[in-house]
């Protein structure tokens, strides 16, 4: 089961993190998370009921085009594209070009685990 590692961190620790990484001085370990939020405020919006939902039913259905999508879900085509390009940029989905140019999303994690610190660094 695939499993994505989501972190809370603020701007300023991610840049310093993603410094570090780049000089050679530090090695992310595989537990860690491959993506980071700015506060638990925008995991949740990003992840909101709606929006999980939404991963819940590409991930079930695998939809062809964005176009199902649309029908399968109700939600307009430039709302919906929005809110999946959001999602793609945190790695939630991939928007991947199906035959006649259409896009195909799809969900390629079964869970999320978010690791929020207690303490700040």
């Amino acid at each position: 089961m695939k499993t994505l590692r989501v972190g809370i961190a603020s701007y300023k620790d991610m840049k310093a993190r993603t410094m570090a990484i780049a000089r050679g001085e530090y090695k992310p370990g595989k537990d860690e998370p491959q993506i980071w939020f700015t506060s638990a405020e925008s995991f949740a919006k990003v992840l909101s009921d709606k929006n999980r939902a939404l991963l819940d039913l590409i991930a079930g259905s695998e939809p062809a085009s964005m176009a199902e999508l649309v029908e399968k879900t109700g939600r307009k085509k430039s709302n919906l594209s929005r809110t999946l390009k959001t999602m793609e940029q945190y790695g939630l989905v991939k928007l991947n070009k199906a035959e006649k140019g259409r896009i195909a999303p799809r969900v390629p994690y079964q869970n999320i685990a978010l690791m929020v610190p207690i303490r700040a660094h």
